[in-house]
Parts: structure tokens; C-alpha cells; sequence
């Protein structure tokens, strides 16, 4: 496992959309380093991928974690279901402790909740109960035609809207993940542009 952060992981992990200028320039001295170009982009995407392996670290975590958390609700619950059922057996509706105040068996509950259901719709559509509405996937699909175009084409608006997406690097891996030169060719660049 790795222990120490590369700077320029550092500096990524904290910047944030009103403070880019100085990732840029550091960004730049590991670029105008006299360090093999190949150290360079080394740095650059081993950095990005210390991130994403974090990112995909922090994502299996969160899942574990729901998980053991829904069942430990589940488990809680029936504990405390059970639990009740015993001292009710007993004749026990509290005990009282040194540590907590007291276990009290809160009364049995029954909620009401409210339900509809429609029996008869055709009955309700003809007393007035229904609205209309426009089928948006058939006017699309009539759109494909020229007929359908001709006859639908004043009661619609077609536009186009664009999406700038920024570019960005893309950092391919090789298929050897454990490449110690890659990480002493790092650690050599680190040290070098921090100084």
C-alpha cells in the first residue's frame, strides 16, 4: 500500500475551480523539468490514477457500508422486537439499569394507512374524471415521416442544444500495474520539482 502522496496528487486532491492558476503553474514546471518526457507523463497520469484508486476505494467502502448499516437496522429491529416478546413472557414492562436509566416495552402500535384504488375507470372517464395528454414518443416517431412532418410540423418546435464538455487528459495504464521504475522515475520528478 502506498503511503505517501506525490505532490502533484497533493495539489490535485485540493484544487478547486476559483484556484486553478497555481495547479497550472506547477503543472508547467513539471512540464519545462529537464526530466525524461516519459518521467513526465509517468507523474501526471500515476497521479491521476492515485486519485481514481481512491475514488474507487471511497465507492466500494460507501456500498460495504450500506449494506452493514441496512442490516444493521434490520438486526436492531428484530432485537428489539424479540426482546419485548421475552419480557412481556416474563410479565416484565421495565427494567431498570446502572449504566442507562431504564428498558421500557413501548405498546403495541397499529398504523392506518390510506389506500385507492380504482375499481371501475371507465365508469369515472364517462362522469368527466380523465385528462388528455400528448403522446411525445408518437410525435416523435410521426416526425420521421414526411407526411407526418407535413402534418404536425406547425404545433412543434424542433432545437438543437449544445454541451460544451472541456477537454481533459485521459491517462491509459499499462498492463502492469506494479512498475517500480515508474514509481522511482516519480519520486525522483517530486523531488526534483519541489526543489
Amino acid at each position: 500500500m502506498k503511503m505517501t502522496n506525490y505532490r502533484l496528487q497533493t495539489e490535485m486532491e485540493n484544487i478547486k475551480p476559483d484556484k486553478q492558476e497555481w495547479f497550472k503553474d506547477y503543472v508547467r514546471q513539471v512540464l519545462e523539468s529537464n526530466k525524461p518526457y516519459h518521467a513526465k507523463a509517468d507523474y501526471l497520469g500515476l497521479s491521476i490514477q492515485e486519485i481514481q484508486n481512491k475514488i474507487d476505494y471511497l465507492t466500494a467502502d460507501i456500498q460495504e457500508m450500506s449494506v452493514l448499516k441496512k442490516s444493521l437496522t434490520s438486526a436492531k429491529t428484530l432485537a428489539l422486537i424479540a426482546t419485548a416478546e421475552v419480557l412481556e413472557e416474563y410479565g416484565v414492562d421495565r427494567l431498570d439499569g446502572t449504566s442507562i436509566s431504564s428498558i421500557t416495552i413501548t405498546p403495541k402500535k397499529t398504523k392506518l394507512t390510506e389506500t385507492f384504488e380504482i375499481i371501475n375507470a371507465e365508469a369515472l372517464i364517462k362522469l368527466g374524471y380523465f385528462s388528455v395528454v400528448v403522446d411525445e414518443q408518437s410525435v416523435k416517431d410521426a416526425m420521421l415521416t414526411v407526411e407526418g412532418m407535413d402534418e404536425i410540423d406547425t404545433f412543434v418546435k424542433v432545437g438543437i442544444t449544445t454541451e460544451e464538455t472541456p477537454a481533459r487528459i485521459k491517462v491509459n495504464a499499462r498492463r502492469s500495474s506494479t512498475n517500480n521504475q515508474a514509481t522511482e522515475l516519480l519520486n525522483l520528478v517530486d523531488s526534483q520539482v519541489a526543489a
